[in-house]
């Protein structure tokens, strides 16, 4: 899954917390996320709208509630793919410990085959299950 294909699939799934979501598509859509808010970061202070001393212009406020339900959306979907609940999520709430936590997960590599969240998104289960 490259780039483009894999944002297209996070705002398709705009609010879907069901299913599973490869590391690629997880991980592009973080790369994604962090350049545009880089590039509308740049562009409000060169245009004189934020400063460091603000926490949030309206441009960057409305970029970031739009991203946040695909964002958790795909945080879910990723946590489903090693086999684990979207309540992990939560775990963002504990400083650093779950920031570290939640990392391992999003790095881990999904499970083979259909898991109890649904089908491989690698389409590589029913091949596996045969040999």
């Amino acid at each position: 899954m490259g780039f483009g294909e894999a944002v297209a699939q996070v705002f398709k799934k705009y609010a879907t917390f069901s299913g599973r979501a490869r590391r690629s598509e997880y991980w592009y859509f973080i790369l994604f996320y962090s350049l545009a808010s880089m590039a509308i970061i740049f562009i409000e202070a060169f245009a004189g709208l934020a400063t460091l001393e603000s926490s949030m212009s309206p441009v960057s406020g409305a970029f970031t509630l739009a991203v946040f339900l695909p964002s958790l959306a795909v945080s879910v979907r990723r946590l489903h793919d090693i086999d684990r609940s979207g309540w992990w999520t939560l775990l963002i709430l504990i400083p650093l410990v779950g920031y570290i936590v939640l990392l391992v997960f999003f790095v881990k590599i999904g499970t083979d085959g259909p898991n109890r969240f649904g089908t491989d998104p690698k389409g590589l289960g029913s091949v596996v299950e045969e040999f």
